[in-house]
């Protein structure tokens, strides 16, 4: 029986972007999710909808239906003062962790560093990337 909504499903998966493999859960404990309930991104809950436990299949997801498009305007300058308690040298390309306004936990990428600033990204890594994934349906509760 495919897919329904409010079943647990878990799945592996292999993802790879432009033939690069940038994360993957296979031989590792398995991807477990509501289906229907918005905890995997849009496009990858609908193009799995029709499958049963077992079955294996490799889709494309666009960008759009995935992190989103890239936004040149999310970029933001932030004061180095501001990053307390970093122990490492910021470099472009270093990952930031912190918490937005309401207490929700952001993940940055340093996209330049000046002398007093560092300008940082807020797009997700993955943003304006078609993302292909291999799923292996393992179970569907």
């Amino acid at each position: 029986m495919a897919i329904q909504p409010n079943q647990k499903v878990a799945i592996e998966y292999e993802l790879t972007v432009d033939g690069n493999v940038v994360d993957s859960n296979v031989g590792r404990e398995p991807l477990e999710f509501q289906f229907g309930a918005g905890q995997i991104i849009p496009g990858l809950e609908s193009r799995i909808a029709d499958l049963n436990a077992g079955e294996n299949t490799e889709v494309t997801v666009p960008a759009a239906e995935a992190y989103g498009e890239y936004n040149e305007e999310a970029m933001q300058v932030v004061p180095k003062t501001q990053l307390q308690g970093i122990e490492e040298e910021i470099t472009v390309g270093m990952p930031l962790r912190g918490q937005s306004p309401d207490g929700n936990p952001i993940e940055v990428v340093v996209k330049e560093v000046r002398d007093d600033e560092v300008v940082v990204d807020f797009n997700h890594p993955l943003a304006g990337q078609d993302l292909t994934f291999a799923i292996k349906v393992l179970s569907i509760a």
